[in-house]
């Protein structure tokens, strides 16, 4: 039987209150409904074999006040009305329409969905997603990662060192904040500089290689999820429900899900023996219908186990920074096309540094800094949302550090109150 690791990262933007459609609040129900209940199902029948990660930014939703029930309302009444609208000319859609209500019978059943994955989390990540590499200082990557690390322990319980680095981004210069914060391994992709092999930095972190071929099995355009036979999640009928396969034909779940199982039997015979494979965890049910029955089929033919490294070599002292970002670089969130937020944040980040900055003000830096919000202004695949977030959580810095506000900013990083930002 072939043994691998699969790290499964969990991860939204901070949605919940901001907007609903069609960029918002939704994206997080979607998510709840097609990817995080149905992967839970699957994580109770075979506990202890997937690495997973939950960022604190989406732990903070789920335990938002109000969120869930707002999350069944969606569930309960908006799109069954939605789907009544389609279905007439596209009776295919019963099926979708059962998946909602099955959904939220779920939901009201487990309640409480960081309870319901607290068994089996392990990884913690930065607090709101931010790329450590392209924060100024050194406080500032401390306010991100002792922020997450916290939020952990809180929510999860005891943490061993498992960190996910957000965007896959590490530079050697911040080895040695994760490891004064704790952090014994985590995962790097670096396919464009040719070494494959777990190695421990100076800091004694130990950096774990991706297995991009394993990845690309599963994630590259022309992969598994791309076959005619599953689900197509781009095209949408006038309600913007998913009622076609990829090749065209009316969704047939049968197929779909017979075509699941088939590749995740290719993928048990193609990966490299001891890969580690990783990928966003709303891939699976949210981004491609199929994959949570792809993932559970893996997880049934391959000895699949958590991240384990044994003693490594010394990691290469000429590792440029690296993300599984474009070029495999910083590029997304740095270059011309994010439009210049990587600069807003650190001048936000630097204007804090010890100016004695409220909780709501740093919540607020905190908010800015996110990577999702470049990300999604450089693929121009959210409209004019994520710059509006952007530009809304810099002003509402500005104002909290002006005036010295202490209110709270949601349920955003709930335990900051105690945090001092200052440069040691």
């Amino acid at each position: 039987m072939k043994r691998l690791s699969i790290v499964l990262h969990t991860h939204m933007p901070y949605v919940e209150g901001f907007g609903t459609w069609p960029f918002g609040e939704e994206w997080l129900w979607e998510a709840v409904a097609t990817s995080y209940l149905p992967l839970l199902d699957v994580l109770d029948r075979q506990p202890g074999k997937v690495t997973l990660s939950i960022t604190p930014v989406l732990a903070d939703q789920l335990e938002a006040p109000g969120a869930l029930e707002r999350c069944l309302t969606f569930l309960r009444e908006i799109r069954p009305a939605s789907h009544a609208l389609d279905e007439p000319d596209y009776p295919q859609l019963a099926y979708s329409a059962q998946r909602y209500v099955e959904a939220a019978d779920a939901l009201e059943r487990r309640g409480d969905l960081i309870a319901a994955f607290r068994p089996h989390v392990s990884w913690t990540s930065a607090a709101t997603h931010a790329v450590l590499p392209l924060l100024a200082t050194d406080a500032g990557v401390r306010l991100q990662i002792e922020t997450g690390i916290a939020s952990h322990r809180a929510r999860f319980g005891a943490w061993e060192g498992g960190f996910w680095l957000p965007e896959c981004a590490h530079a050697p210069w911040i080895d040695h904040l994760l490891e004064e914060a704790g952090v014994h391994v985590t995962c790097v992709d670096w396919t464009n500089v040719g070494v494959a092999d777990p190695r421990r930095t100076e800091a004694g972190i130990a950096l774990v290689p991706l297995d991009r071929h394993g990845i690309d099995l599963v994630w590259d355009h022309q992969g598994y999820p791309s076959h005619g036979d599953y689900r197509d999640t781009n095209r949408l009928t006038p309600h913007a429900h998913q009622a076609w396969a990829v090749d065209g034909a009316p969704y047939d779940p049968e197929r779909g899900h017979a075509r699941a199982r088939e590749d995740a039997a290719r993928f048990v015979s193609d990966v490299t023996e001891g890969a580690v494979v990783a990928f966003d965890t709303e891939l699976f049910g949210h981004h491609w219908h199929e994959g949570v029955a792809f993932l559970e089929r893996v997880l049934e033919l391959a000895d699949v186990v958590p991240v384990e490294v044994a003693e490594p070599a010394a990691a290469p002292a000429d590792i440029p920074p690296t993300s599984w970002g474009t070029g495999r670089d910083l590029r997304t969130w740095s270059a011309p096309r994010a439009g210049g937020l990587a600069w807003a944040q650190r001048r936000a980040e630097l204007t804090a540094l010890g100016a004695a900055a409220s909780p709501r003000a740093l919540r607020e830096l905190l908010a800015l800094q996110s990577s999702d919000w470049a990300f999604q202004i450089a693929n121009d695949s959210a409209g004019e949302y994520p710059r509006a977030r952007a530009e809304g959580h810099l002003s509402a810095f500005a104002t909290a550090l002006r005036d010295g506000s202490q209110d709270e900013l949601r349920n955003l990083a709930p335990n900051l109150a105690d945090w001092a930002f200052v440069q040691p």
